[in-house]
């Protein structure tokens, strides 16, 4: 019987025990309980005890084994009841019924019943006393375990076992330096000492001193040793874990290498340090691979965004599947989120088992994975079925709300918890208030941070969210509070801070928290501080940008994130080539790349080079997003060519042209390239129509001249969809088409006349010369607020067109007086003045104030442009451009117009030459210089004369070029589109400008 039992032949040593029943004695009826208890055969045990005398159940052994197998077979009850009839109760039945309350996770019950306990513990019943108060470590655990440690008889301080679970229970208690003075009072160390000691550490985030300890041991290592060792460097996965556990490996003896559960933490570990291939080679290497093998290498893949080999490795399964298999793979599709991902996930979800179904965890990634689909309804509805919902779960819920950006969904949900809070909670529902940032959400958000519990205030995950929360919104100050009431700033909430600063637009301070920065910096800094600096793109934005750029260490420059950061910064600051050169040094360019640098040609004025991108990424099979695609409108829309905008439109994917975000920008494009037919064909393909919609086609109709209708619209625009941008657009379209009276009325219906709308009602008055209400306006505006510098330009363009010296000179002045480092804006404004006096004829005058202003503001004045398209071919010209290989016919052609247009009684206009000629030049040689001009001369000299003309200029029209571009219209039977930077002028064949000579 013993020989069975000790060989683990229970089965063998039962049947045994039947069959020479009639012979058996106390020491075969004791060995037989312990088969049944190691078997778990409880009925057979309780037939053997039903047939004991009661001298043999009396036997102290007898009755102890009877106690371990009662409580095995999980029969509390019995058991106690078994132990309270003992007379004479001896250690070996205490530390049967101790085991047996830690199996059944009722170790408070262990102190309980050793409060009653009026023996001595012996070794082995202080050995499992020690491993209940590790168990439970709380504060009554603490003083019992201490105690008991503090009044071990000394021979027992050379027992191994007891000294080593008291080790761990010390550990347990966060007691390391107690657990270290047992360790080193040990006289012979052996392997299970230290694996105690190494794992105590590993658990109390002491890493390092773990390794330590590993690296001064001169024993044989076991099967643990090698388990926590690599789980250990797993944790770590820094250089020095890398070196250990990667060594450690490769001496492992080879009796080691068909224990399933070392290689299942050699692969673990070796996923942990990105080293894929070593643990493929790992994994292949077992020869009988249990779930729990495929588990770790599918979680390495997951946690290596490798999701499809993940899925992969997850189809080769042949074998049963657990709760954690079902965890991860739901995690992998939740990763993908792809259709193939979709597909295996629901399929997993539909065919799992009943019991798994009850399983929180299970459940939980499957609501994680459904909403990663943006199959709400489907999460919903498991979240539903879960019965004991924890907090985990409510968790995964709300996360999944907020990542499908239904926050008020969220915080409904949040509001129905009647559980403890986690951490996680916390953090989740800070992030939901962020993405709302509406009144419900602000109340929400502070009510949740004033009443958080202290323990979470040290928390930085925590704390960097509710950061995040106020900086949402716009509550900048009491962010700074929590900044500051941290004691141990990591980099994240640093980020979050610099991050929080620039999205309200207070990147100065951004700047100076950076400069405060004395820990290592994170790809997400780098990112932010790029951004930073391209928000202020001041010098000493540029300095500290460039010097970050230039000293960022090499493992950031694959970055995709943050070199696109660092692209968007140098395309702000002007540096196209810099940007360029960032670009080209990416080896693997991301989508993001290739939309700072499209965004960063449009922002530079070049727009052109973006088509020659989009065909880069074509050539590399790279597909635009609906990011890249709004660019590419973008450009388009900055051009104001119809054929290019058709080209991209013909290119953009059918299911991409029904997102209402692509929509709006098709919308505004069309009418920047004055086609207000496609504009109004895309306006009524949108179904759901925002505040954006209606804006674009307001701003259409006003762009090209058609007030009447932009007011038509604007009265069909439902209320609570109007902004101040609606507003604006109707205001400026009354002015462009000089609806004075209708813009009036519009204007006292407007409830909350900002900034912006009150400027654009004075440049309606200036255009029309309506002066003295405009001055009224800023004067009632300036009685409550700081003046505006773009309410004087408005007044300051209203008089040019006037030619009103007295007035200009007296606007002009004012608005140095008042903006004196408004240095480019006041620089416009001489122009603007300098025009007047070219007007007049005051050339000298002109030239003066132009040049000394220059000179005293020290900016330079930005060049007039032009843009046309002829037969697929993109050109640009300067005023008086040269540089292009056909200028001789260009310039010829106008000579050859002029003369037959001066026959029609054209005359050119003088006054609009704003500098004094030269002595060889002529007022004709002169105003056909004009950019708008020479692209215009670029058309006609074309064989055959295209049927329909298009040009873009950057700046105003010039009177003399809108009368000129008339008479070729009339002269040519030419539809002539010119867009300039304040309207769209459609010239027709009757010699009609749209405008109606109101620009």
């Amino acid at each position: 019987m013993k020989s069975l039992v000790d060989s683990k032949q229970y089965e063998k040593a039962l049947k045994l025990f039947n069959e020479q029943s009639q012979i058996s004695t106390d020491f075969t009826i004791n060995m037989a309980i312990k088969a049944c208890t190691k078997l778990h055969d409880y009925q057979q045990g309780v037939n053997i005890k039903e047939k004991l005398s009661p001298k043999t159940l009396n036997n102290p052994y007898i009755q102890t084994s009877l106690i371990h197998f009662y409580m095995q077979c999980h029969k509390v009850d019995h058991g106690y009841h078994l132990f309270s009839k003992i007379v004479n109760k001896s250690n070996p039945m205490y530390a049967s019924m101790f085991k047996g309350l830690i199996t059944n996770n009722m170790s408070e019950k262990v102190l309980d019943l050793f409060d009653e306990m009026i023996i001595e513990p012996d070794s082995v019943t202080l050995t499992v006393l020690f491993n209940a108060c590790a168990q439970i470590a709380n504060n009554r655990a603490m003083k019992i375990g201490k105690n008991l440690l503090h009044k071990m008889p000394t021979n027992y301080q050379n027992n191994n076992v007891l000294l080593n679970s008291a080790i761990d229970m010390l550990m347990k208690f966060r007691d390391i330096e107690n657990a270290e003075h047992v360790f080193q009072s040990m006289k012979k160390k052996d392997i299970i000492s230290y694996n105690v000691m190494i794992k105590g550490y590993a658990t109390n985030e002491m890493s390092e001193k773990a390794l330590n300890l590993f690296e001064q041991m001169h024993l044989n290592l076991d099967n643990v040793t090698y388990i926590i060792i690599f789980n250990l460097c797993a944790e770590l996965a820094n250089d020095r874990a890398k070196n250990i556990g990667k060594k450690l490996l490769v001496e492992m003896p080879n009796n080691y290498r068909n224990d399933n559960v070392i290689l299942n933490s050699a692969v673990h570990m070796l996923t942990k340090f990105g080293d894929m291939e070593g643990a493929e080679n790992i994994f292949r290497s077992i020869k009988k691979k249990t779930i729990i093998n495929y588990g770790s290498m599918m979680k390495g893949y997951v946690a290596n965004e490798m999701s499809e080999k993940a899925l992969d490795l997850f189809e080769q399964i042949h074998i049963n599947l657990d709760h954690v298999t079902y965890t991860i793979v739901f995690n992998a599709c939740a990763q993908l989120a792809n259709d193939r991902a979709k597909k295996i996930g629901k399929k997993l979800l539909d065919e799992m088992p009943n019991n798994y179904r009850d399983e929180n965890i299970v459940l939980t990634s499957a609501i994680h994975m459904l909403m990663k689909f943006g199959n709400v309804e489907n999460a919903e509805n498991i979240f539903q079925s879960i019965k004991k919902k924890d907090i985990i779960t409510y968790n995964s819920m709300i996360k999944g709300y907020v990542a499908n950006e239904m926050s008020e969904k969220a915080l409904d949900l949040f509001e129905q918890i009647h559980i403890n809070l986690d951490h996680v909670t916390y953090t989740i529902v800070f992030n939901a208030c962020a993405q709302l940032a509406n009144d419900r959400a602000k109340k929400i958000g502070k009510k949740l941070l004033d009443e958080m519990p202290n323990n979470y205030r040290d928390e930085n995950i925590v704390l960097t969210s509710a950061i995040h929360m106020l900086m949402k919104f716009g509550n900048v100050e009491n962010a700074e509070n929590i900044f500051q009431s941290i004691k141990k700033k990591d980099i994240i909430t640093y980020n979050s801070m610099i991050k929080g600063y620039v999205a309200n637009e207070m990147s100065e301070k951004a700047l100076d928290l950076f400069e405060q920065i004395h820990i290592n910096l994170d790809h997400v800094t780098y990112t932010i501080v790029f951004n930073a600096c391209a928000q202020l793109v001041n010098e000493q934005a540029k300095q500290i940008g460039k010097k970050l750029l230039d000293e960022m260490p090499n493992n950031y420059r694959d970055e995709n994130i943050v070199l696109a950061s660092a692209i968007h910064m140098l395309m702000k600051f002007g540096d196209v080539k810099g940007a360029e050169d960032i670009f080209q040094s990416i080896k693997k360019k991301h989508i993001v790349a290739y939309g700072a640098l499209l965004n960063g040609y449009n922002s530079n004025d070049d727009p052109s080079k973006c088509f020659k991108i989009l065909t880069e990424m074509q050539d590399l099979d790279i597909i635009p997003n609906e990011i890249i695609w709004n660019i590419l409108i973008g450009a388009c829309s900055q051009i104001g060519m119809l054929l290019k905008g058709q080209y991209i439109v013909d290119q953009i994917p059918l299911h991409m042209q029904t997102k209402k975000q692509i929509q709006n920008s098709l919308i505004d494009m069309w009418g920047k390239c004055g086609s207000v037919k496609n504009a109004e064909d895309v306006y009524k393909s949108v179904s759901d129509r925002d505040a954006i919609t209606y804006n674009a086609m307001i701003n259409t109709f006003g762009r090209n001249g058609m007030g009447f209708e932009a007011i038509k619209l604007y009265r069909e625009m439902p209320n609570n969809l109007r902004d101040e941008i609606s507003h604006i657009c109707i205001l400026n379209a009354c002015s462009h088409s000089g609806l004075l009276d209708q813009a009036q009325i519009i204007f006292n219906e407007i409830p909350i006349k900002t900034e912006r709308i009150i400027t654009i009602m004075i440049d309606c008055l200036s255009r029309l010369f309506v002066f003295d209400e405009a001055q009224k306006l800023i004067d009632d505006y300036e009685k409550t607020n700081a003046p505006y510098f773009v309410m004087y330009m408005a007044l300051l363009s209203g008089a040019r067109n006037n030619r009103n010296m007295t007035l200009s000179e007296k606007i002009y002045n004012r608005m140095k007086t008042l903006f004196p480092d408004q240095k480019q804006g006041l620089l416009s404004g001489s122009i603007l003045l300098s025009n007047v006096y070219s007007s007049l004829g005051k050339y000298e005058q002109a030239k003066n104030l132009r040049y000394h202003e220059k000179k005293e503001l020290g900016v330079k004045v930005k060049i007039g442009l032009s843009w046309t398209e002829v037969y697929g071919e993109l050109v640009r010209f300067k005023a008086h451009d040269h540089s292009h290989p056909r200028s001789s016919e260009i310039y010829a052609e106008f000579d050859r117009l002029s003369s037959i247009l001066i026959k029609y009684n054209y005359k050119f206009d003088s006054t609009w030459i704003t500098r004094q000629m030269n002595e060889e030049e002529t007022i004709e040689s002169v105003l056909c210089g004009h950019s708008e001009k020479l692209a215009i001369g670029f058309n006609l000299i074309q064989k055959p004369i295209p049927e329909f003309i298009q040009i873009t200029k950057n700046l105003r029209v010039c009177g003399d070029c809108h009368e000129f571009t008339k008479l070729i219209a009339k002269f040519y039977q030419r539809n002539i589109i010119v867009r300039d930077a304040n309207r769209i002028h459609h010239f027709y064949p009757n010699g009609q400008c749209s405008c109606q000579d109101h620009f």
